[in-house]
């Protein structure tokens, strides 16, 4: 089937239905949070009955959304979830929402994402892997259902943009980024705004986790950036686990980087003895994605996470080997 067969379908679908239930994957990033909100905001103008759900244990979330009106998200099953059609955004695959109600095979499951290892697990499958962003596909989608894009819708999306392509400078940016960058603004986005929302006024923990994360840096001469965090170190930093947002692109700036690598103990008690591994790649030469999907994560090319319970020496093994690989592949 092709992509604009399965657009058109996705559309007819968001057309018909009257009940939905919109949901990201966990951890969310400010793609999947801009598209969540995004669709959210462009259904809620057309008449219909959304609702966002998304797992208790996510909130706070961190501080650089927490501008964003998310005030309406659910944390538990709507009582009339049989009703809804669920709509996955920004989601590679299902195992990237670990919640038991939508691992139920009887619901419709509209799937709109641009990750290209998408795995397709939904009823519908809108894959465009081309896209800078989720929202980029988000906001075609609204134009096609005739909504307008009011200055909140935008500024969602715009959220989604700017994050997903590094304030445009990762390797996903386009022409159709920029255009469509142009056209929110032109709908009543700020950009010095949001970047202000987004990147300024950050917690003083967040400085105190750097520190602790480049006092740490190991540099591999087969161009890994790689550091750790540990419970300890968010301890004494007063911090949250999302305070260390942002840090893995520290280590992406150095120089002969080809793939920067934070790992950091996750901090739930339930959660005692694993970590959670963001991976960056630099270019073209090795797609991190790989790497992650080897331990049921995943992610882009360019950026990918995973969650595992290795020791520090035995990732940076792990990691150092299979960056090697890639590397000296002569495909």
């Amino acid at each position: 089937m092709s992509t604009y067969t399965e657009r058109d379908q996705i559309v007819a679908e968001l057309r018909q239905a009257d009940k939905l239930l919109l949901t990201t994957h966990e951890n969310p990033d400010g793609d999947a949070l801009g598209s969540l909100l995004g669709m959210h905001q462009i259904l809620q103008q057309l008449g219909k009955d959304p609702v966002m759900f998304m797992a208790g244990d996510e909130f706070p979330l961190p501080h650089e959304y927490r501008h964003m009106d998310l005030g309406e998200v659910v944390n538990d099953p709507p009582s009339d979830l049989n009703e809804r059609t669920v709509v996955f955004l920004d989601c590679g695959n299902i195992d990237r929402m670990p919640v038991d109600f939508l691992q139920d095979d009887a619901l419709h499951v509209l799937n709109i994402d641009h990750h290209h290892d998408n795995t397709r697990f939904g009823t519908v499958n809108l894959v465009v892997a081309h896209a800078s962003c989720t929202a980029e596909i988000v906001l075609e989608i609204g134009r096609e259902l005739g909504a307008d894009i009011t200055k909140p819708i935008a500024e969602s999306l715009y959220v989604a943009l700017v994050t997903d392509t590094g304030k445009f400078m990762f390797g996903n940016t386009t022409s159709e980024s920029h255009q469509m960058a142009a056209d929110l603004i032109e709908a009543g986005v700020d950009p010095a705004e949001i970047h202000r929302r987004l990147y300024e006024g950050l917690p003083y923990a967040r400085l105190q986790l750097l520190a602790r994360a480049l006092n740490r840096v190991q540099r591999f001469d087969d161009g890994i950036t790689m550091t750790h965090l540990t419970r300890d170190d968010f301890t004494e930093a007063n911090a949250l686990e999302t305070d260390s947002e942002g840090i893995v692109d520290h280590l992406r700036s150095v120089e002969s980087t080809a793939v920067a690598v934070l790992v950091r103990d996750l901090l739930a008690p339930d959660r005692a003895g694993w970590r959670k591994v963001s991976l960056r790649a630099t270019d073209g030469r090795v797609d991190v994605s790989i790497i992650a999907r080897g331990f049921t994560g995943g992610g882009h090319r360019q950026a990918a996470g995973f969650s595992t319970q290795l020791s520090i020496d035995e990732l940076a093994e792990r990691v150092r080997r299979e960056v090697g690989e890639q590397l000296n592949d002569p495909a």
